[in-house]
């Protein structure tokens, strides 16, 4: 260590200091690195600019070199902001000032250059001497109100001048045009991004500041290069936006022509970012040189400043125009690799950022802009308003003021004068009346200073409320927001292309609402909603899908193309399928067997299906529930999460009894409650808690009584008791049907007899479903023969629970109703495609309401008696089996 003690002569005397040269060094590297990261290489988080880039901006807006004047030279400006501002060569300003005009290095330019400034083949630009140049729009908002103290300036290199520290940019701009730097010890390379995608990023947090980054993504999905091209694989690119590093491959444009010879040739029209067209060109004829590409009888590079690029590669007859692209990707800088790495200061501190952490610091800023700009604003009016109020004082007392004046010796007695004369004024007033123009006594005159002072009272109580509300501030963000993509945003330039390992299959699959249908001998498929039409109630309807003999429809429902359902067979078991694996056919096809779908036993038949948007909501999955219920009247409750794993070969949701089958499943929350409907026409309602939750391998508990062994449930709906709207609609086999509130169905424990819900007699047949509506769905009923048709809930007749309803659809001889159904209610009514049915549909006939009250002396009171009490209970044994498939 003795040796790293070196002798230090002090200028005052000969005194020696020992100084540990180790520490010195460390010092003083120190010292230069930090300098360097913040005075030189990284940009800052707020406005994205580094120093140089700043000072340049600043030093035209100085000079009054905008948009709308005459070009300045170059040169004028380099000397300008090396006087000034920035003590370095000219030749690093003169550089930011070129890169900062050319559209293929800035996404968005900042400088309106007029002369040579370079071009992608590497040529450079002409001297700073030759060359002109003015701000760009864009760049006057990044200055914008940079004179209403928004932020702080700080002493230049001589402490002669003052500079801004930071530009008070309405365009974020770090992650608009990106940045690049080399720093001690650290680096940064941030992409540029397009300006729209970018704005609806910030508002979407401005709305919602808890949003996540995967959600900022809907909005900022990806780089958007200058020169265009294709992003080749997302992976990187979201590794990039989710922690700040990441990594982007980036292919260049390519189309295939034929010549009038019939040879072909391959058209570069976009290159890579950064990509030097002369250098590409020369390494493409060098590999077919080396024969590394085979198949190319020439290339040439016809790019040009009107047209942009066009690298023209004629191939020889023998070549395969998609191979030799593929090795071009492989082989040259036409698919090149580009690093993300996220360093910026934010607080004077570098820090690698992720998407939301950039957009946090940006809108935060913004934030300290709106509030010192309204902070001044506010002095300034309220000193204007100030003056104003002396100005009309002094009208006020007009000849007192004239009389004060003239009678007083100097300017300065006079102002004491006024001050002491009782009126209120102050110094500051004093002195405005005393420079106060004749002019401004006139009467009109008069009129607009009160006009002018009234606008400014209004001003400063808008900036008063603006100051006291952060909502109000946060508003105005998103509109000046908005504003800014109005005027400069525009489409995206870079194509972003998955690879195939990173595609789910949904994003392949355009989401859209389609009809499930499912007949009874257990064919399935998805048509498209516009196969269907809406009809007036008592109609014939139309055929709804072409069956074998003997068999219907059975199910029939409206899902989306990305969701999963969840199949539930009469012996209890439950399946899952995408809706976009179900084979697609029109109206009158009949479908595909489940049995070649999913693993579905011969012997075993679907009763039910499930609508599920997303099983990985673990919240979501937590509060919700299966409702299964049996034709015996056996219900049971399962929370969803046991589902939410799903099996090729399925597993059991219920043990069925021997006799029993399972007749429906809903899902259902914590504030739902059940309805079981049976055959003989009765119903009851009881809330989801009176049935304890259990697992899949369980049995269930009694949900209702039955009148004997030929009585079954025939419907389960489960509505939310909030729903002040509910209505209970009810069909029977023979066509018809009604409306009932809900509440005329009193609450009771599980188990009991219920209470009437419509009463059957030989016209109406037996009940045979059961639905909630609120009027805003349409009704589809489908019969054994295959007939359906479609109305509208709301052209149901509401009535009584003891009515028989009206007539829903005319049923030919020996057919009956097999199941309806609902779907929500379109914005215009569905049409039939096939010109074959319009000639039926000319046949559709119409029934008047045909309202039948009960028989005259019947007796109801028997079934409006509470039934359910010793029954609320009672469990079959072996509810709580074990849980298994």
């Amino acid at each position: 260590m003795e040796d790293n003690l070196q002798p230090l002569e002090t200028s005052d005397n000969d005194r020696v200091i020992q100084v540990n040269i180790e520490e010195q060094m460390k010092t003083a590297y120190i010292d230069y690195s930090m300098s360097v990261i913040v005075g030189r290489a990284l940009p800052d988080a707020r406005d994205g600019f580094k120093p140089v880039h700043r000072r340049v901006l600043y030093a035209m807006n100085e000079l009054a070199n905008y948009s709308n004047r005459p070009y300045k030279k170059s040169a004028r400006i380099v000397g300008e902001v090396m006087g000034k501002y920035h003590p370095h060569g000219d030749a690093s300003i003169y550089d930011t000032l070129v890169r900062m005009a050319q559209d293929w290095t800035m996404r968005y330019i900042m400088v309106d250059g007029q002369g040579n400034f370079g071009n992608q083949d590497g040529d450079p630009p002409a001297a700073m001497r030759y060359t002109e140049v003015r701000l760009q729009r864009i760049a006057e908002s990044m200055l914008d109100d940079i004179e209403k103290d928004t932020v702080d300036f700080q002493f230049n290199f001589d402490d002669s001048l003052q500079e801004p520290t930071v530009l008070p940019t309405r365009i974020p701009q770090l992650l608009v045009n990106g940045s690049s730097g080399i720093a001690v010890g650290m680096a940064t390379n941030m992409l540029p991004h397009n300006l729209s995608e970018v704005i609806d990023g910030c508002v979407a947090y401005v709305e919602n500041r808890e949003i996540t980054i995967e959600e900022l993504m809907v909005h900022v999905k990806a780089p958007d290069f200058p020169t265009g091209g294709i992003i080749y694989g997302m992976e990187g690119v979201k590794q990039g936006l989710m922690t700040g590093r990441g990594r982007v491959v980036l292919r260049g444009r390519c189309q295939v022509e034929t010549k009038p010879s019939g040879r072909e040739q391959i058209i570069i029209t976009e290159v890579p970012y950064q990509v030097n067209r002369d250098m590409l060109t020369d390494k493409i004829g060098q590999l077919v040189n080396d024969k590394t590409i085979e198949g190319i009888a020439h290339v040439n590079n016809e790019s040009n400043k009107r047209e942009g690029t066009r690298i023209v590669i004629d191939l020889k007859r023998d070549g395969v125009a998609n191979v030799i692209i593929n090795q071009l990707y492989k082989f040259t800088e036409l698919q090149t690799s580009y690093g993300i790495n996220n360093v910026a200061l934010t607080k004077g501190r570098p820090k690698t950022m992720n998407l939301k952490e950039l957009i946090v610091e940006f809108i935060d800023f913004r934030m300290q802009v709106v509030i010192r700009r309204a902070q001044f604003e506010l002095k300034k009016a309220q000193e204007r308003a100030h003056i104003l109020q002396g100005y009309l004082i002094a009208l006020d007392h007009l000849d007192e003021v004239i009389r004060l004046i003239r009678s007083s010796s100097t300017p300065d007695i006079a102002k004491e004068n006024l001050i002491s004369a009782g009126w209120g004024l102050d110094d500051i007033q004093a002195k405005a009346i005393l420079e106060l123009r004749l002019q401004r006594l006139t009467g009109m005159e008069r009129e607009k200073i009160k006009e002018e002072f009234d606008n400014l009272m209004r001003i400063i109580s808008g900036l008063q409320e603006l100051l006291a509300s952060e909502a109000l501030r946060y508003d105005l963000i998103k509109t000046e927001l908005l504003e800014v993509k109005e005027k400069f945003g525009d489409a995206r330039k870079t194509e972003i292309s998955y690879l195939s390992n990173e595609m789910r299959i949904e994003d392949l699959i355009e989401e859209e609402d389609v009809v499930i249908t499912i007949s009874h001998f257990g064919y399935i498929k998805r048509t498209s909603s516009d196969e269907y039409r809406q009809q007036k109630r008592g109609g014939r309807g139309s055929m709804g899908t072409k069956t074998r003999d003997e068999d219907f429809v059975e199910h029939l429902f409206v899902a989306s193309t990305h969701h999963t359902l969840m199949f539930f067979t009469e012996k209890g078991r439950c399946y899952w399928l995408k809706v976009y694996e179900i084979p697609e056919g029109d109206k009158n096809t009949k479908g595909r067997a489940i049995q070649n779908l999913m693993q579905l036993p011969n012997d075993d038949k679907v009763r039910a299906i499930i609508d599920v948007k997303d099983f990985t909501d673990k919240e979501y999955l937590s509060k919700h529930f299966i409702i299964l219920c049996t034709k015996k009247g056996i219900i049971k409750k399962t929370d969803l999460e046991d589902f939410s794993r799903p099996r090729a070969n399925g597993v059991n949701a219920i043990n069925i009894n021997d006799g029993d089958q399972l007749l429906e499943a809903r899902l259902c929350d914590q504030d739902c409650e059940i309805m079981l409907a049976v055959k003989s026409g009765r119903a009851i309602r009881f809330p989801q808690d009176k049935v304890r939750a259990t697992g899949r391998g369980a049995i269930g508990v009694f949900g209702i009584d039955l009148d004997d062994e030929k009585d079954e449930v025939i419907g389960m709906v489960c509505v939310n008791k909030d729903d002040v709207s509910r209505n209970i609609l009810v069909v029977s086999e023979k066509g018809f049907g009604k409306r009932t509130n809900i509440d005329e169905y009193r609450i009771t424990n599980r188990g009991g007899k219920g209470v009437k819900t419509i009463n059957v007699t030989e016209k109406t047949g037996n009940l045979v479903g059961i639905l909630d509506v609120n009027g805003k769905e349409d009704l589809v009923i489908t019969c054994k023969s295959g007939i359906t048709i479609r109305t509208s809930t709301a052209d149901i007749r509401e009535a009584g629970r003891a009515t028989q309803g009206v007539k829903l659809i005319r049923i030919d001889e020996g057919d009956e109703i097999a199941a309806i159904s609902k779907i929500q209610e379109q914005e215009e009514a569905i049409v039939l495609a096939e010109a074959s049915l319009e000639a039926e549909a000319e046949a559709i006939e119409k029934l008047g309401d045909e309202e039948i009250e009960p028989a005259t002396g019947e007796t109801l009171p028997d079934t409006d008696k509470d039934t359910s009490q010793g029954s609320s209970e009672s469990e079959i044994p072996g509810d709580a089996l074990d849980n298994n498939d």
